[in-house]
């Protein structure tokens, strides 16, 4: 968000912002925010299917490799007994056929739209078609659609209670995972050393 003017837009603009890391607890407590729990995207989208299966709400999937969203789809049928799926679409697609896809979506009357895009991707798709969709509940969910599909794992209670799962995601795949968390986890300890030498000095 910091070096992309773009992205920081379509993201303040969003109606609710998840506190989905735990680095983003911690750094707040230092300053004396509360935030009651760290809340991840995977648990509430799997909240909001549990509660689609008993209300009888229909969710549809943007995103995903194919073969990933077709495992995903089919082990949430089986999770959430009595979950209709209002359409999916996977995220190998070409730009000129999101209008065709946005319409789809639209069509198909969902009450919510989960979008498993890598971030800037889903922010740009909803900051775009966010109107046209008109579905009541859209949320970005990235990666959680593998999740689901079993095709990444997630990490042990204890290591999700202890902010370790990020550690447990650069086991799982070191060569991709390594680079993006030492950067961004570096560049976020800068960010809070330098409010935190801040706060100091206006005391």
């Amino acid at each position: 968000m910091r070096s992309n003017q773009e992205l920081r837009n379509d993201v303040l603009n969003a109606d609710l912002i998840g506190v989905d890391g735990m680095g983003i607890i911690l750094a707040a407590r230092l300053f004396g925010i509360k935030i009651p729990e760290r809340v991840t995207g995977v648990d509430l989208m799997y909240n909001v299917l549990d509660t689609c299966a008993r209300e009888g709400y229909r969710p549809y999937f943007l995103g995903a490799r194919p073969e990933v969203l077709q495992q995903a789809l089919g082990n949430a049928r089986k999770h959430f007994p009595g979950l209709e799926i209002a359409g999916f679409q996977h995220g190998y697609y070409s730009r000129g056929d999101e209008p065709c896809i946005v319409e789809a979506i639209r069509k198909s009357d969902a009450d919510c739209l989960f979008i498993a895009m890598p971030t800037p991707a889903k922010e740009r798709f909803l900051a775009t078609y966010m109107s046209q969709i008109d579905t009541p509940f859209i949320m970005g969910v990235g990666g959680s659609v593998d999740v689901m599909a079993g095709f990444v794992k997630r990490a042990p209670d204890w290591m999700q209670r202890n902010g370790l799962e990020w550690f447990f995601r650069v086991l799982q795949e070191p060569r991709r995972m390594w680079k993006r968390y030492l950067t961004t986890n570096a560049a976020f300890a800068v960010i809070v050393a330098r409010a935190m030498v801040g706060q100091q000095r206006a005391i």
